[in-house]
Parts: structure tokens; sequence; C-alpha cells
């Protein structure tokens, strides 16, 4: 029996693209949902796939949990950012309704904190999966994948850079402007310090190039610590590939910490359109780069570079990915946990690469002894 998908969120930048991955698939029952009929509609009718259905349900409303049962689905994929500002109602929702959960949170509070539905969850039987997307689904598969070279890994410096030329919707830019020029903790030196989002800018040399990069509060500074014991800092980056751009956003972060702005997350829609006037400019070339540092298991200084690098603006397969990789294991019976718990662990690297496999993205690795 085909397994019952609601995708929640289906038109958006990410949305879309999980849609078209599980269509056209005799595993999935897929309905897609939202709030705006037509646009669920047209994206039915750009798939091509007669067998897909369309739900309007609104993630606030007051009837959620009744839509939801209404749907009857086994699975909730949660797509409908940004995830900073929400609560758990859609996960408790697929509690009460017995469904499975899976979101593409980066919040960093929102997915640390999914494990607070743990005992529910597997009281229901049900499993509760937040952040399965770039960071920390994708970032946690690298160090876990490279960790064994370790006799100990002091260091996790990790930073992505995505095309100009990229598609990208409000959600995805009032999760960065929610946190440039906030407060943010971040671990340093075996401790925790403040940092600033957006701040401390660095040039990070990806395999298009080098770019300038920022602070980001994403989950994994808040997760590695606990997940690889000994590391000593963590870091996470992210910036625009032109600078015109990525400065423009580092001068409203700096406006935000002097506390001339206080709500940069409501102007999302306005700066989104701004930074499409310049989209005949840059390319269609995102990367991510993780930089992994310590002592091999000779006690030798090592450190490890993983680059992944997108062609043709296929960028946003990446955080797209997780999620739909996710589903296909739990309809092959290979994923058979309960719980709630962030995306780390569910799915290994080559797995990963794997259902990247059809996409211009490609993977490589250097190794720097001394």
């Amino acid at each position: 029996m085909a397994m019952r998908i609601l995708l929640i969120g289906a038109t958006g930048v990410f949305g879309a693209r999980i849609a078209e991955r599980l269509a056209h698939n005799a595993r999935f029952e897929l309905i897609l949902a939202g709030r705006t009929p037509k646009a669920l509609e047209r994206l039915r009718d750009e798939i091509g796939d007669a067998t897909l259905r369309v739900a309007v349900i609104d993630v606030n409303a007051g009837d959620l949990e009744t839509s939801l049962r209404d749907c009857a689905p086994g699975m909730v994929i949660h797509a409908a950012g940004p995830f900073q500002a929400q609560d758990y109602r859609v996960a408790k929702a697929c509690i009460a309704c017995g469904s499975d959960y899976v979101d593409l949170a980066d919040g960093r509070d929102f997915v640390a904190g999914i494990g607070t539905l743990d005992a529910k969850a597997r009281e229901a039987g049900c499993l509760l999966v937040s952040g399965a997307s770039t960071v920390p689904a994708l970032s946690s598969a690298v160090v876990d994948h490279l960790r064994d070279r370790f006799s100990l890994l002091t260091a996790i410096d990790h930073a992505i850079s995505p095309g100009n030329r990229t598609p990208r919707g409000d959600a995805t830019v009032a999760a960065i402007l929610g946190y440039c020029g906030r407060r943010m903790a971040v671990w340093r030196n075996g401790a925790w310090h403040v940092g600033f989002g957006w701040l401390s800018t660095r040039r990070v040399r990806f395999m298009s190039g080098p770019r300038w990069v920022g602070l980001c509060d994403v989950p994994d500074l808040a997760l590695f610590p606990e997940r690889y014991r000994g590391v000593r800092r963590v870091t996470f980056r992210a910036g625009l590939e032109l600078r015109r751009l990525h400065f423009g956003t580092w001068l409203l972060a700096w406006l935000v910490r002097l506390g001339l702005v206080k709500h940069l997350a409501r102007h999302a829609s306005r700066l989104r359109r701004i930074s499409e006037w310049f989209l005949h400019a840059g390319t269609d070339e995102g990367g991510m780069v993780v930089a992994l540092q310590g002592l091999d298991v000779h006690q030798r200084p090592l450190h490890l570079r993983w680059s992944l690098h997108a062609q043709a603006g296929h960028g946003p397969h990446i955080p797209a990915m997780p999620a739909v990789l996710l589903a296909r294991k739990k309809a092959e019976g290979s994923l058979k946990v309960s719980g709630a718990m962030p995306c780390m662990g569910l799915f290994d690297l080559d797995e990963a690469l794997s259902a990247l496999g059809d996409d211009e993205i490609r993977a490589t690795l250097d190794v720097l002894t001394t």
C-alpha cells in the first residue's frame, strides 16, 4: 500500500522540489497542501501527475488537527517556514493523528527543542524529525562520515553560499533576517561566547571561488558540541555571492546590532524583491564547505575540508533532499525508529549523495596533514 504524504508548503522553493521528487512514484500518495488553492493546482499541473491531490491547510488555523485527520496522512512534511517564530502545533497535531512528521526547520531553538515531544511521540508510535535540511541533516552526515579519521576532533567550521541566481523565497529571507545583528551563543575554546548574526565576516574558499560569509544562528551551534564531545569550536557562516548584497545585509545587521532597527524580518518580502533586481549578475552556482580539525589516529594534526558544489541552479535540491530521503526510507521500511529528534544519524552521507545523484551537484574532500 502506498504511503500517504501530506506536504505542507508545497508551493514554496523547497516544497515544490520535494513534490517533484515524490510525484510519479507508486510508493507514495501525495497531497499538496498550502493556503492558496490556485497555486497548488498550478503546481500539480506543472508536475503532471494526475494522482496528486490538493488540500487547503493553514498551519495557524484553529482547525489544523481536524484538517490533518481528514487527510489521514502516514507522514506530514512541513516545509512552510520560517520556523523561528513557530511553535510545535503541526508536530503535536501529527501525534494526535498518529502521523509521522518531518520538517525543514533551520531555526536553532526550534530544532534543538523538538525532543520535548519525545515521550508523547514514542507513546503514540510516531516519528517526529526536525531539521531535515542542509543543517543539521546534511552537515551532521558529513561530520559523522569523517569522524572516525580523528582520534580527537577539536573544530568544526562550516559555511554555505548560494548562487545569486538561485531562487529564494520570503521564508528563507525572513529566517536569515531574523537573526541578523542579534546576539547568539557560539561555542569557542570549549565555552560559550557571544556572537552576532551576519557579523564576524570571513572570506571562505568554495569550489566556485572565494566568497564572503558571516555568522548565522543555526541548530548545529547548539547540537554539535553535545553530539561531538571534545570539540572546542563550532562555527557556521553563510553569505551571498554578490558583495553588494552580502555587505548590504551586513549593514542592516549592524543597524539591528546598534538598536536602530528592531524587526528586520518584517521587511523580508520587500528586501527579497530588491535582491531580485540583481538576478542578472552572479551565477547559479552555490556551495557548502565543512572543515574539520583535530588529531588523527597517530596523534598528528589533521585538517579535512569537504566541499559540495551545485551548478545549474540545483542548489535548492540540497535542503529538499533530506525529507525526500526520509520518506523513501520510511516507505521501504528501513526507518523504524520512533520518538522526536533533530535530523541527525537517520541517514548517512553516501545515502545523501546518492539521493542527489541526478543533479548537477558534486562533492570533494581535501586532506591536509602537517
